[in-house]
């Protein structure tokens, strides 16, 4: 797997700003990284119980990718797989996250292997992470299971 330099955050108000921005298509595009998307995952899970993330994150991401004017198609937009993957992963870090601040958790997940770009790749073969399917529906891994 390969690392890169995430953008850490300075406070909680802005994890808050993303998850909250994310829900009500608050946020511009440039907004949307991927530090964002881990960062408002984190915070759909522990902070918003009245969101069912696993069954409703398809539509919450889909509604925002095209009120900033993007598509979900084949080829951009909303990735069920991936986005099914790093929801597992988040999970996995917040077993044994400590119980800090907001941001601290965030800046922690962002610093551990389930916050690396490519962590999925370590269940996913590159062909079918990137296929078609798996951008339309969740499909299973083919060389690990999920936790």
């Amino acid at each position: 797997m390969t690392t890169h330099e995430p953008r850490l955050f300075s406070s909680d108000a802005e994890v808050i700003r993303l998850g909250e921005g994310l829900l009500a298509c608050g946020l511009v595009r440039e907004d949307w990284t991927h530090e964002a998307h881990l960062a408002a995952c984190l915070y759909l899970l522990t902070e918003r119980p009245d969101v069912d993330v696993d069954a409703q994150i398809a539509g919450i991401i889909s509604r925002f990718n095209e009120s900033v004017g993007g598509v979900n198609d084949d080829h951009g937009g909303y990735h069920d797989t991936i986005t099914h993957a790093f929801v597992a992963g988040v999970r996995l870090f917040l077993r044994d996250a400590a119980e800090t601040g907001l941001s601290a958790r965030v800046n922690a997940l962002l610093l551990s292997p389930m916050g690396q770009r490519d962590w999925p790749l370590g269940f996913y073969s590159r062909e079918l992470l990137f296929s078609v399917p798996a951008r339309r529906g969740f499909v299973q891994p083919d060389l690990n299971s999920l936790p």
